[in-house]
């Protein structure tokens, strides 16, 4: 290797190199070992793969060996070339170095190094981390967790070795295991602190990280307290499909307490939630269903998400239609003070999809209005958008649940005096009939479940001693 320059750098006898290296690294001065372990770095990138992976135990040696020099020099040109040959091929070899046994020396050297040496160091680790499950694994059982949070507590604003120290704490934090002791460690407001610097996929995963966390009610207080939501909100920003999705999730996991409902909304995700409604990833029509959902809780959200929904119904495609009629199905049955899809104008539109829509549509729209149906307000609004007809039309959907919601909302006008003369074409198709029948058994058999819990609750009182007289 000490015999390739610049001009044959395409076509050189790596075998001969390599020889030549092992001879050097084994017989050669300290200052020739630096030099050219650092040559084989810059021309790394260039070696076959059986070489690289030949080449990889000697300078995985010269690390893990304690050098007599005081400057580390050997050691820092071994980290440098590994880190260069790990961050190849998309990680390829990064398992391989990882297993070498370097990661326990690496971390051994760490809290002693400073200056160059240290941020080699730290970018060998962080390299190690970003692209292998089982480095992540290595790292952690060898004390890396303990290890990386410590330097970033020692860290100062200006560091510029805390974005890598970010970076590896955000691949770490996937593991489970890390997840259980991050906050005993003191390390969760750095996580959180990852969303917002690095590299897009180390941000990627501390939200993912935060939202894992999130689940845990405990954890979300402290997630929130540290600044979590504008970070995330932020995220949901970005224009890339991936980063949005996993931003979308953390958030609503975090939004998932009655607490923390209002801030998520007031920091501007609702139109955010919209966009992701509206896009091409079914899992991101998911994601934004359920934030929905419960960010709907709250009537001030629900108005607002309900314009939205709206304009989505007039404007959207079919799968942003039909995921937009899903949320008004759970809207229909939220007890808020105003009725928020009435107010929003969604009920003509809603009707016109039923008579228009696709199969899936018909079936979404078809149980909001069946929700909707149970209040008197909004089956007069329903009736004069003209639903009733349609409804009656759908008693014969091929599709049974299209079929029992039609049913189930012509029962609910059917009963409603200004209504009930309307409905009359629909008495005596079986769907309607038998739809009207299970409802009344099913009130008949509430009306004995109140009657028993009152028994119960008088003969408890009678029976208590506590209440003798």
């Amino acid at each position: 290797m000490g015999h390739l320059n610049s001009s044959n750098i395409r076509h050189p006898d790596w075998e001969n190199a390599l020889f030549s290296y092992q001879n050097v690294i084994f017989s050669g001065t300290e200052s020739m070992k630096v030099k050219l372990t650092l040559k084989l770095a810059h021309l790394s990138k260039n070696a076959p793969d059986h070489v690289l992976i030949q080449t990889i135990p000697i300078p995985a040696k010269l690390l893990v060996n304690t050098s007599d020099s005081l400057d580390n020099s050997i050691q820092e040109a071994a980290a440098y070339c590994l880190k260069c040959i790990a961050c190849q091929k998309d990680g390829v070899f990064a398992s391989v170095i990882g297993q070498s046994g370097v990661v326990e020396s690496v971390l051994a050297l760490l809290p002693q190094s400073s200056n160059s040496f240290r941020r080699i160091l730290i970018k060998f680790l962080q390299c190690l981390v970003n692209f292998n499950d089982v480095n992540r694994l290595i790292v952690v059982r060898n004390g890396g967790l303990e290890i990386i949070v410590s330097l970033l507590n020692s860290c100062s604003s200006s560091d510029a070795n805390k974005v890598y120290l970010l970076e590896i704490l955000s691949a770490l934090a996937l593991l489970r295991e890390v997840r259980k002791v991050i906050i005993r460690l003191g390390g969760l407001k750095f996580l959180v602190e990852a969303i917002k610097c690095g590299s897009m996929v180390s941000r990627e995963r501390a939200c993912q990280a935060v939202g894992l966390l999130g689940v845990s009610g405990r954890a979300r207080s402290l997630i929130v307290a540290l600044g979590a939501i504008p970070l995330l909100v932020e995220l949901l920003r970005e224009r890339d499909g991936k980063t949005k999705l996993v931003a979308g999730n953390s958030l609503g996991v975090i939004s998932a307490h009655v607490d923390f409902i209002r801030p998520v909304a007031e920091a501007g995700a609702i139109p955010l939630y919209a966009e992701l409604l509206q896009g091409p990833d079914p899992i991101g029509k998911e994601i934004a269903e359920d934030a929905f959902c419960i960010l709907a809780v709250a009537e001030v959200n629900a108005v607002a998400i309900a314009e939205h929904l709206v304009r989505i119904l007039r404007e959207g495609d079919d799968e942003s239609k039909i995921a937009a009629a899903d949320v008004f199905w759970d809207l229909a049955g939220y007890k808020h003070s105003v009725s928020v899809v009435r107010n929003s104008g969604a009920i003509p539109v809603l009707v016109e999809l039923l008579r228009d829509g696709n199969d899936e549509a018909r079936e979404k729209v078809s149980g909001a209005v069946a929700q909707l149906s149970y209040n008197e307000a909004d089956r007069a609004v329903l009736a004069d958008a003209g639903a009733i007809p349609i409804l009656i039309e759908l008693l014969v959907d091929e599709l049974e649940e299209v079929k029992e919601n039609a049913a189930e909302a012509l029962v609910n006008f059917a009963e409603d005096p200004g209504q009930r003369a309307v409905i009359s074409e629909a008495v005596g198709v079986p769907s309607f009939d038998s739809m009207q029948n299970r409802m009344i058994q099913l009130r008949v058999s509430d009306e004995h479940m109140v009657r028993s819990l009152r028994r119960m609750s008088v003969g408890q009182l009678t029976w208590d001693s506590n209440f003798a007289l």
